[in-house]
């Protein structure tokens, strides 16, 4: 193991214990649940790795923390257990043939339920009236919080007496579920505190639990909190026979609990709850993670067991992260089509949301600064609105010795030599100097539609100059959504050339898949370097989702040129122009090459007689041959024309270059 992974796992360790300690003890975490899941996922990996570094104050090891004073510790009647997680069907079914191996032949009713994100408690009611409530702590051992809990409004302080739960409130029955805070409450909360010039909560749950830990029930009386149950036990077990009736019976006794809980004959239903909430869960009350999933049956329950501190016959089935841990790699700049220069950190791949994650939008310099972040950092990441990846945090603590602070201007220069940046009056973005947005449109529009590049008949620099000042065209998709009588509507156009113009640019829409990502301008990537990628990845699809070393493993395509191409890919207007291509019904094609060139590479120098060196090159390429600008130890011919160079001749010489005239050129073409 090297040392700097050794010294990572040190740190992750450190880290991790703060973490549970500030959870577990204090009741205060200063992180989500997610970002200590992810930081913990790595540091199993690393113990996966290397086994003899696990030690008995591992985080992996640990069960549980004692708690801090305060309060009254109180030991439970029986524990008040954590469930295995599972994140997808593969596990879900995993754990069934694992039950089904305990309890052969056994016929399984699976009992479902939104698993809320709160503070776990469990009443005890003696002869119906509420003696004491009673937090999880570690298991084994809660804190008296009775007083506290008196004070929520929906907690009965005696249960609800009916011809069904008469039993149930004689001698002791201990209910169990959650104290939250609703969402709705948490918001007029926080805007009291706004209207108060009091700093706002970060989040419902470390709220609810940082209510119930205060020795003022006044302040906890203050405060919205709503509990939720989900377990009743009672003394003799084969009074509740199922998990569902306990539900019922809860309800009867006067208590709320979720009636979105469903009991399922089969895993196939199972899942499809799963699904069903994994998108609707944004609407319930609550915040949650996931869903509970349970053996209905409370005999089978109990006859399965317990494993360390989680029952085998319950798991917790987490949705995707929207928080995780990663590392940042590098950082490059694009240049959007309105000059901006947007800063992208670049990531070891991560899980966020159910998606992979490999970059994120830094937006500009002061934020970069403002978050203080390096490459090398261990960042937080997050969704926004389930969708955009973006930096919360850093995490300062596993910030390496040789993390290296972002120069902005020094890294515009490296990557984008041939251009000047600035920044005018209070904009905190760095633009191409000199440059509007409509006359960048311009030159990116000639651009796609010149020779080189789709080579669209009519769509040279007057013609895209009267589409742009018209107002027709914001972007270079916009040609595909023209009308031809938009087009004959200016004055430029007649009928005949309307129509022209307006064909040439229709049949543009199955562009080989080389010459539309030539065409897309994306800076240091020309028609050989286009051919490459196009051979590489064979879709744009594909191309967009390239990592920076998937870029580099490109023959030709060094650091400079990868991060250009990547930072194309990962700016956010770009990507809005692709889909937009695709919704006009623009479908770039790919072939593969098979010409008798393939595998050969060529350079031209000199004046050619019968064609230009563009075209020489296009019969090259059209050939399956590579065309390079200088000669290099894998040039296979260097076609010289009239007046060679004497350096080029040389050069060839020394690496053993086939030297060809012209007319040793146009058979070779003809016979290929």
């Amino acid at each position: 193991m090297s040392q700097s992974s050794s010294y990572r796992y040190s740190e992750l360790k450190r880290l991790l214990l703060q973490y549970s300690y500030e959870y577990h003890v204090l009741d205060a975490p200063t992180v989500s649940d997610a970002v200590y899941d992810s930081l913990m996922v790595e540091l199993k990996a690393i113990e996966a790795e290397n086994p003899e570094l696990i030690t008995a104050d591992s985080p992996s090891q640990r069960v549980g923390n004692e708690l801090q004073g305060g309060f009254k510790k109180v030991q439970h009647r029986s524990r008040m257990l954590s469930l295995n997680d599972v994140f997808d069907v593969s596990e879900v079914k995993a754990w069934v043939v694992r039950m089904d191996k305990l309890l052969p032949g056994a016929r399984h009713e699976f009992f479902a339920d939104i698993k809320m994100d709160g503070l776990a408690c469990a009443l005890i009611y003696e002869d119906g009236v509420l003696s004491q409530a009673v937090t999880r702590g570690d298991s084994f051992i809660g804190e008296d919080v009775t007083n506290n809990v008196r004070t929520i409004q929906n907690v009965p302080l005696r249960l609800r007496e009916t011809s069904k739960t008469k039993r149930l409130t004689e001698g002791r029955t201990e209910v169990r579920g959650e104290i939250v805070m609703l969402k709705e409450d948490f918001v007029r909360l926080n805007e009291a505190q706004r209207a108060a010039g009091k700093p706002e909560f970060a989040n419902p749950r470390n709220l609810a639990a940082g209510t119930i830990r205060q020795l003022d029930p006044k302040l906890v009386a203050s405060r919205p909190l709503t509990f939720i149950a989900y377990d009743l036990i009672r003394d003799d077990p084969s009074e509740i026979t199922t998990n569902m009736q306990a539900y019922e019976y809860i309800s009867e006794l006067g208590l709320r609990r979720n009636v979105q809980a469903t009991v399922f004959t089969s895993l196939d239903e199972v899942m499809q709850f799963v699904h069903y909430w994994d998108t609707a869960r944004h609407e319930l009350p609550f915040n949650t993670d996931g869903l509970v999933v349970k053996v209905n049956d409370r005999a089978q329950f109990m006859a399965l067991g317990v494993v360390g501190k989680q029952p085998r016959a319950a798991v917790a089935y987490k949705y995707a992260a929207e928080q995780a841990t990663t590392t940042v790699k590098d950082i490059v700049i694009s240049i959007g089509r309105t000059g901006a220069a947007t800063p992208v950190a670049v990531f070891d791949p991560v899980q966020v949301a159910g998606t992979t994650v490999q970059h994120a939008s830094l937006h500009n310099a002061d934020e970069i600064a403002r978050k203080d972040i390096r490459i090398g950092d261990t960042v937080v990441i997050f969704k926004a609105g389930d969708i955009i990846p973006q930096v919360e945090s850093v995490v300062r603590e596993l910030r390496p010795k040789q993390a290296r602070v972002f120069d902005y201007e020094t890294a515009l220069k490296e990557q984008y030599p041939e251009l000047e940046f600035e920044r005018q009056g209070d904009d905190v973005v760095y633009r191409v100097k000199g440059a509007s947005s409509e006359l960048l449109l311009k030159r990116a529009l000639e651009y796609y539609a010149s020779r080189q590049a789709l080579d669209i008949d009519t769509l040279g620099e007057k013609n895209v100059v009267a589409l742009v000042d018209a107002g027709l065209v914001k972007d270079i998709a916009d040609i595909y959504a023209l009308r031809l009588e938009d087009i004959r509507a200016l004055d430029r156009f007649a009928d005949v050339s309307a129509k022209k113009l307006y064909d040439a640019i229709q049949a543009a829409k199955t562009p080989a898949l080389e010459r539309f990502i030539l065409a897309l301008g994306i800076r240091h990537v020309g028609a050989q370097t286009a051919i490459d990628l196009a051979n590489r990845f064979t879709s744009i699809a594909a191309l967009k989702e390239a990592s920076l070393d998937d870029l580099m493993q490109v023959e030709g395509v060094g650091k400079v040129v990868a991060e250009s191409i990547y930072g194309w890919f990962v700016d956010s207007d770009n990507l809005r122009l692709l889909e937009k291509f695709t919704e006009l019904g623009v479908v770039p094609y790919y072939t593969q090459k098979t010409g008798g060139l393939v595998g050969k590479s060529f350079v031209v120098t000199g004046t050619l007689q019968s064609m230009s060196r563009d075209e020489a090159a296009d019969h090259i390429r059209e050939l399956g041959g590579t065309f390079q600008t200088s000669v290099a130890k894998d040039t296979t011919y260097l076609v010289a024309g009239g007046k060679v160079g004497a350096s080029k001749l040389a050069k060839a010489e020394k690496y053993g270059t086939t030297i060809l005239t012209e007319d040793e050129f146009t058979a070779l073409v003809e016979r290929a």
